[in-house]
């Protein structure tokens, strides 16, 4: 049996390959329901990798009908709201945004029934020997695999089995808000994200935002501080506190921020060392953020998918090798998840260092000539 943990993007991909090639699986998820918390917002499927995987899935007609046209818009902002790069999309793009939710449940309803156990959280996994794991469940239950994938993201409990390394703190969070209705209940924050994506930078911070389905405006306001910073603010405080960090930005950028018709929700950015591998451990094996969580790039998603679909593809092409599988799974996915790690903290760089936000116009002028 094939027991992969986590069932987002990565293991649901996994899991739908393994599917088309009548290879069975189950996923353990720690959640009650695929409904049970909102599942982010906008992500650009990339031609090179992440197309792919949902064509091995058998999915590209799907994924298809998800994409919102126009979102591939893109402009550039400095703090005082002044419009340095506008890119409109014309449609001739290689990166269609779609809602991760409406992707989510694509791939979950292209799943025999019973695929997904909803609230199987794993507590513990252990090495029984010969390639055979036991994982442990809150629930008292446990099950015994014949290889296990540890699709659970930052904080996998898989992941010891390979390696010793832990997320580190990046040194920023991300505070992500929600407005809703934006052209009609925002309007300066609306007008100022334009038809797709925003990013306003200066030296060492950033506001963020997409123009999702139905007028929705989704932010992430950057901000570089200790985890101790963060954690002694109150929620009643976060959005006064967090706004003063941007004191003397335009008032329609901090709009995206101070007008959330949610609570704010602080996400602290954590990485994997760039290049984290590990030698071959018989019947085990990681994709995603379990394998190589790094700084936010745009790849992460794709990544993810990606090493579910060519983890899956090996199996296939391995039916009676799995550790050669495994081995080939590991030896493409560490190179291209090292280079797109380097790439993320290149990229971090052009998004809030010392030149910001001109250096990043500067990159994307050079990209286009």
């Amino acid at each position: 049996m094939i027991t992969i943990v986590g069932a987002g993007l990565g293991g649901l991909v996994l899991a739908r390959v393994l599917h088309v090639h009548g290879i069975p699986a189950v996923v353990l998820e720690a959640e009650a329901s695929a409904d049970a918390r909102a599942q982010g917002g906008m992500l650009d499927i990339h031609e090179e990798d992440g197309q792919p995987a949902l064509a091995a899935a058998g999915l590209t007609d799907g994924f298809r009908a998800l994409v919102l046209e126009g979102r591939e818009a893109m402009r550039i902002l400095d703090a005082q709201g002044t419009v340095l790069l506008d890119e409109p999309d014309d449609g001739s793009g290689g990166r269609p945004e779609v809602q991760r939710a409406a992707l989510r449940a694509l791939l979950l309803d292209a799943l025999p029934a019973g695929t997904v156990r909803w609230g199987a959280k794993v507590t513990a996994v252990r090495a029984l020997g010969d390639g055979r794991h036991e994982v442990s469940l809150a629930d008292g239950t446990s099950l015994t695999t014949d290889l296990l994938v540890g699709a659970d993201g930052a904080w996998s409990k898989v992941r010891p089995l390979v390696s010793d390394a832990t997320p580190t703190y990046s040194g920023r969070c991300y505070v992500e808000t929600w407005l809703y209705d934006g052209d009609t209940r925002h309007p300066a924050a609306a007008a100022v994200v334009g038809g797709g994506a925003l990013m306003a930078l200066a030296p060492g911070q950033g506001i963020s935002a997409h123009r999702e389905s139905g007028g929705t405006l989704h932010g992430y306001v950057a901000v570089a501080r200790p985890l101790s910073w963060f954690d002694e603010l109150e929620p009643d405080t976060l959005v006064e506190r967090v706004a003063r960090e941007f004191d003397g930005w335009d008032p329609a950028l901090l709009a995206l921020l101070t007008e959330s018709d949610t609570p704010p929700v602080v996400r602290r950015l954590h990485t994997l060392p760039v290049g984290h591998r590990w030698e071959r451990v018989p019947g085990v094996t990681l994709v995603g953020d379990a394998a190589h969580l790094a700084l936010p790039n745009g790849e992460g998603a794709n990544l993810a998918m990606q090493d579910g679909a060519e983890l899956a593809l090996a199996l296939a092409a391995h039916p009676d090798d799995v550790e050669a599988a495994l081995a080939a799974h590991e030896t493409a996915m560490f190179a291209r998840a090292e280079a797109s790690a380097a790439d993320g903290e290149e990229m971090t760089s052009l998004l809030y260092g010392a030149d910001a936000p001109h250096g990043l116009v500067r990159w994307f002028e050079q990209m286009a000539s």
